[in-house]
């Protein structure tokens, strides 16, 4: 009778248990389902729960019978993270992609040495990339235009080899830079000025600016307080750390050079382009360098040259030239701008000022049979694409007033309008609407940024970087005078997008990250990626990534990492292993969302000792 009442109990309590679990069960679905609605008080309780909870991932905490599908990529198998060493002193300043001692196996023919040749994967360095001694965060915006600490960037061969033209100067600890160039001894601001006379560089019209070896880009630093950004790029050659030092100063600026493959940027992206006595043979090759910028030329764009061989007839005994080579440079230079259908409006002491037309339609006596036409179909596929000597079409318009591809509105409006390439469908998946609620998205997320780290958008991080910039919007929605995003599109990404980027008034590049990216060690402040991982899993080893992040992140910037919590745990893994301090943070529509955000603080270390501060 006994063991009757017994097994009557244990129903009794096991049915009360089961009812209890199906209650709670039910209590936090409707709870879960209220905090997302947004509706009462849920959102703010999360938030607050957020505030007095360690988000850190724990070390035991396993996530794998949870993220079990097919396509799980948990690997829990060794829990113990690998520690990266410090790699040689002497690679203080690599570029693993524009290493000197490989580029000098390469045919000097129209510069391919200087290009892109990245190491095999057996020889990519698995250490750490160290600053050299007495490294220090540079100094704020705008002061950083004028002012870079010698430490950082330890080369004095431009302050004697530009001298006289007011590049660089070394004082005590700084160089000091005050705004001169090769052509513009008396200051970028003057030469702007004159610029300023016949582009409508004021008004926002122009935005978007390409210079071609920029020296230390003090054009594209004096264009930034007119609202104006410029992409600036040089190769790494004799001129030693004219790119490194761009980007110290926070200008935009990549390690670059026009050679024999295509520059990588989409076709229609720059309102004005500049040579400041850049020395790129423009009339070589049937030129083919000037049909390149063209390509990347909007509808309407301006190119500048000044220097040689413009006014060849009062300079060619000062530029110490004979005067025929300059003469003949000149004519073929005339020749090939009547062919791209560009308008000569300005020639003033050295400098001489063209307009792209609008559209073929405008192009008075042009005969399309007379021009070989590029065979592509696609002007924007350029990565690793052989450069050729063929003209870009114009997308086609409508009537002779219409601007091809689309006019844009002047800056800040174009920063949010519908850009053309959406408007028109010519990026497949992506609507007006879907583009405009993508706008609300990244509004939302960059809030959510900023209480997570409370020093985004002050001015701390001044050299930002997307790597996965999509349509832009976390640039957009970061705009600032205080700082400037490099939006990468990778070359895998199942949109191409860059071209979109740019029609907002933003700049970008592609890029492979299964290979390095074109810039000196220490160049970004704060390095953002939206679901990279994840599109790059299966296609190169995660560790190769972290370590480029690692070696273009300065000692104690930041990084912000948004994926899939599976994804994410494997990234913080080895990221455990490169002096980082990492911390996990839930989406901010709550912790339901499998999506979480990776925040990440790069140790302060030197040459000089190994030890680490993150202080």
């Amino acid at each position: 009778m006994a063991l009757k009442t017994s097994s009557a109990d244990s129903r009794t309590r096991s049915s009360v248990s089961i009812f209890i679990v199906v209650g709670l069960c039910c209590f936090f679905y409707i709870l879960g389902a209220w905090q997302k609605s947004g509706f009462g008080k849920g959102d703010s309780i999360a938030v607050e729960i957020t505030k007095q909870t360690d988000c850190s991932i724990l070390p035991n905490l396993n996530f794998e019978t949870h993220h079990n599908g097919a396509g799980d990529i948990v690997d829990d198998t060794d829990s113990k993270a690998q520690v990266f060493e410090p790699c040689d002193a002497r690679y203080t300043d690599y570029t693993p992609c524009q290493d000197q001692r490989r580029a000098m196996t390469f045919s000097r023919d129209n510069m391919m040495y200087r290009e892109r040749h990245c190491p095999p994967e057996e020889e990519n360095l698995h250490c750490l990339i160290p600053a050299p001694k007495g490294y220090v965060t540079p100094f704020p915006w705008p002061k950083s235009r004028d002012y870079v600490f010698y430490a950082n960037v330890p080369y004095k061969s431009l302050t004697v080899e530009k001298a006289v033209q007011n590049w660089v100067q070394y004082e005590g600890n700084v160089f000091r830079f005050p705004g001169g160039g090769t052509q513009f001894p008396q200051g970028a601001d003057a030469y702007i000025n004159q610029l300023a006379s016949v582009i409508p560089i004021a008004n926002g019209t122009v935005r978007t600016a390409l210079d071609t070896g920029c020296g230390v880009a003090s054009w594209g630093a004096y264009l930034l307080k007119r609202n104006v950004l410029a992409m600036s790029f040089a190769p790494r050659d004799s001129h030693e750390a004219q790119v490194q030092f761009a980007l110290e100063r926070g200008v935009p600026a990549v390690i670059g050079v026009l050679g024999t493959i295509r520059l990588p940027y989409p076709s229609r992206a720059f309102d004005m382009a500049h040579c400041s006595r850049c020395l790129i043979p423009w009339s070589a090759n049937d030129g083919m360098y000037m049909m390149e910028v063209d390509r990347v030329l909007r509808p309407g764009g301006y190119w500048v040259l000044s220097g040689p061989p413009i006014n060849w007839k009062n300079n060619y005994k000062a530029w110490q030239r004979p005067m025929e080579e300059l003469q003949e440079q000149q004519r073929k230079i005339e020749e090939v701008a009547k062919l791209l259908c560009w308008e000569k409006t300005s020639e003033k002491g050295e400098i001489a000022i063209w307009r792209k037309r609008i559209n073929a339609d405008s192009c008075p006596g042009r005969q399309d049979d007379s021009l070989t036409m590029c065979a592509s179909t696609n002007a924007d596929d350029v990565w690793y694409q052989k450069m050729e000597a063929c003209v870009t079409p114009f997308p086609e318009v409508n009537n002779p007033e219409e601007v091809a591809g689309g006019e844009l509105k002047t800056f800040p409006d174009r920063l949010n309008a519908v850009p053309p390439r959406i408007a028109s469908g010519s990026v497949p998946g992506v609507s007006i609407e879907s583009y405009r609620e993508d706008n609300r998205l990244w509004m939302k997320h960059v809030n959510a940024y900023k209480k997570i780290n409370k020093l985004i958008g002050t001015g701390r991080y001044r050299n930002v970087m997307d790597m996965n910039a999509g349509l832009g919007g976390f640039a957009a929605a970061l705009e600032s005078p205080k700082s400037w995003v490099m939006n990468v599109v990778p070359t895998i990404a199942k949109k191409n997008t860059l071209g979109v980027v740019y029609e907002r008034g933003l700049i970008g590049i592609y890029h492979d990250w299964c290979e390095a990216f074109s810039t000196y060690p220490r160049t970004y402040d704060l390095i953002h990626a939206n679901g990279l991982f994840s599109l790059y899993q299966n296609k190169c080893k995660l560790e190769d990534i972290l370590l480029e992040m690692d070696r273009i992140l300065r000692p104690e910037g930041a990084v912000m990492l948004r994926d899939e919590v599976d994804v994410l745990i494997k990234v913080k893994r080895i990221a455990s292993g490169m002096r980082w301090n990492t911390k996990m943070v839930d989406h901010e529509d709550g912790p339901l969302v499998p999506e979480k955000i990776l925040v990440a603080v790069k140790q302060y270390w030197t040459t000089s000792d190994n030890s680490t501060s993150s202080e």
